[in-house]
This record gives C-alpha cells, structure tokens and sequence, in this order.
C-alpha cells in the first residue's frame, strides 16, 4: 500500500479495461468477461457497482470494485475485489460497507454473497459484518472448490413483513 487513501465512486464504462484487468488478476480461473462488466452496468433498475481508486500522479488508478444486484427482497453481492498489494487498508472493508448500505437503502431484507472455501480471508471480513455461512454449493468454481453461501439478514422477518416498499421495488 502506497499510504493514499482509496476513494469509493460509481463504475462507469470508462473503468472497465482497469476493472477488467484487476478482475483476470484476482480470478484467473472464473474472471469475468469484460462484455459482462458492460451488461451489468446496464442493469441500473436492479445492479450498483463502484470502483475504489486511488488517486496518483498519473491520475485515478482503480484498486478495487464491486457490485451488488438487488431484486427485492433479496440483495446479492455480485462481485467484490481488492488488488492484493492494497489489502488491510480498509478497501474491501469500505467496498462492503456500501453494498450493504445500498441493499439496506433499496429495502432488501437479506444480503447473499457466494465465497470461495479457500479464501478465509473474505470469509472472516463477511463474518465481521454479520454474514453466516447458510449453505455449500459443491464444486461452484471452474478449478473444483465448493462456494460457501452467506446471509446477512437487514431485517427481521417480522419487521420486513410491515416495511413500507420503495416504489417499484429497486429504487
């Protein structure tokens, strides 16, 4: 880490080559295509995706990104990474903050995410913000490890059964 704080800002089409390098970086195995990043941005009634990016003498460089679908009542952390010469600065921290913000602001009652079995790292942040494991998809990933589902629960299943809905259901 350069000792520069990370700024979080919407993903626009201009990040995607940054985002899509970063992204065959982390995920070499099951990287998304970069036409993906573009659809997903596309979604704006139900997806929401920022970038991290910190700021350098040659501009904005892009040090993390993610992304959340949100199809009530249920939010879905769609994607979250974090270069790893930038990991224990918060980023990853900051980046889930939002989403969750995000989910919780739409009115969503739970957030899901799928986790590698083999990064206890992302396992313990999620387990910081309250998510538990729920379910094991076997063998989810292109290389063979199985997928941990986690849940975090915004709201009660009494309170979310009153809760007042924004209109349309995503805004």
């Amino acid at each position: 880490m350069t000792g520069q704080q990370a700024t979080l800002r919407a993903m626009t089409a201009a990040d995607l080559p940054a985002v899509h390098a970063l992204e065959q970086r982390m995920f070499p195995v099951d990287a998304w295509p970069e036409q993906m990043f573009h659809d997903e941005l596309a979604q704006t009634d139900t997806r929401w995706y920022l970038v991290a990016e910190e700021e350098g003498p040659e501009g904005g460089t892009v040090v993390g990104y993610a992304g959340l679908m949100c199809v009530l009542p249920i939010a879905d952390v769609q994607t979250i990474a974090v270069a790893p010469e930038h990991e224990g600065a918060g980023i990853g921290t900051a980046l889930l903050t939002a989403l969750i913000e995000e989910a919780a602001r739409r009115g969503a009652d739970d957030v899901l995410l799928e986790v590698r079995r083999d990064n206890p790292r992302a396992q313990a942040l999620y387990a910081r913000f309250g998510f538990e494991q729920i379910h094991v998809r076997p063998r989810y990933y292109r290389d063979g490890v199985d997928a941990l589902i986690m849940r975090r629960q915004l709201r009660r299943p009494e309170d979310a059964a009153s809760a007042p809905r924004p209109p349309g259901g995503t805004a």
